[in-house]
C-alpha cells in the first residue's frame, strides 16, 4: 500500500490523492510515467517524481524510519504490507495507577513466535537489542498507553521506527470497539476461561499471583498477553484489508 500512497508528499491531501487514483495513477511508477496529472503543475510533478524516487530508494533499503515524518500517524498502516515480515506486535501489562503503575510484563510477537519478559527478569539492554531488529512497531491503543508508558519509564528502549496503532484505523475499517470486541466480530475465540477475560482481569490475575504465589495465575496472565499480541496481527490484517477495499 505504501507505493500506492501520495499523501507522503507535501500538499497532497487525501482528497487530491483520491483524485490521482481516479486518473488511473495507482502507484509511484504510474505517477512517473504519466505525462500530465490533473491538479498538479508540471513543475511540481517533476519535484514529486524526485521525492518519490528518493522514497522508493529508502523503502527498498528497508529504512522505515524515513517515513516517520512523511506519513501522518493515522496513515502509518500503509507501511504494514511492505514491512510485515519485520514488524513486532507489542503489548504490556502494568499494575495500574493505584499501585504505582509499574510494569508487569512485556509481550512481543514477530508473526511466528511470542516472547514474554516479566518484570522480575526485565533486562533493558537485551530487550533494546531485540526491538532494534524490527522495522515497524504494532500495538492496539499503544499511542495512548504502551508507547508513552515505555518512553517515560524506559527512555531509549523503543527504536525510532514507525508505530502503527491498529486502533487508529479499526473504526474507519468497520471494526468498532476494543480488541476483544473486534476479535469476536471477525470470528476469533480464545481458549477456555480467557474468552471471558478483559483488560481489568489481567490486573486481577497479577494481584492474585502476588498475594498467593501460585504460578497458575501468572501462567494464565502470560497466556492472556500472548493472545493479545497474536490476535492483534489478525485484527490488524483484517482492518487493513477492509480499509484498502474502501479506498482503492
Amino acid at each position: 500500500m505504501i507505493q500506492n500512497s501520495f499523501v507522503l508528499l507535501e500538499r497532497i491531501s487525501a482528497k487530491l490523492e483520491r483524485n490521482i487514483w481516479g486518473q488511473g495513477i495507482r502507484d509511484w511508477d504510474d505517477f512517473a510515467n504519466a505525462k500530465k496529472i490533473r491538479g498538479i503543475s508540471n513543475a511540481r510533478k517533476l519535484y514529486y517524481e524526485r521525492r518519490l524516487k528518493e522514497a522508493k530508494k529508502e523503502l527498498y533499503s528497508l529504512n522505515s524510519s524515513y517515513f516517520i515524518d512523511l506519513l501522518p500517524s493515522s496513515e502509518t498502516w500503509r507501511l504494514y504490507d511492505f514491512f510485515r515480515d519485520s514488524a513486532v506486535f507489542l503489548d504490556i501489562e502494568t499494575t495500574g495507577i493505584y499501585e504505582g503503575d509499574s510494569l508487569v510484563m512485556i509481550g512481543l510477537y514477530d508473526g511466528l513466535a511470542t516472547k514474554t519478559m516479566l518484570r522480575s527478569s526485565f533486562d533493558f539492554h537485551s530487550l533494546k537489542r531485540e526491538l532494534s531488529q524490527y522495522r515497524l512497531l504494532v500495538t492496539f491503543n499503544g499511542s495512548s498507553f504502551d508507547v508513552p508508558f515505555l518512553n517515560k519509564r524506559y527512555p531509549g528502549l523503543l527504536p525510532r521506527i514507525p508505530h502503527f496503532d491498529v486502533k487508529s484505523i479499526t473504526r474507519k475499517a468497520g471494526l468498532p470497539g476494543g480488541l476483544k470486541d473486534i476479535e469476536r466480530s471477525i470470528g476469533i475465540r480464545r481458549n477456555g476461561i480467557l474468552e471471558r477475560f478483559n483488560g481489568g482481569d489481567a490486573l486481577t490475575l497479577w494481584r492474585i499471583y502476588k498475594a498467593s504465589g501460585d504460578e497458575y495465575y501468572l501462567n494464565l496472565l502470560i497466556e492472556y498477553n500472548e493472545y493479545d499480541i497474536i490476535n492483534l496481527k489478525k485484527v490488524a490484517e483484517s482492518a487493513i484489508k477492509n480499509l484498502k477495499n474502501k479506498i482503492l
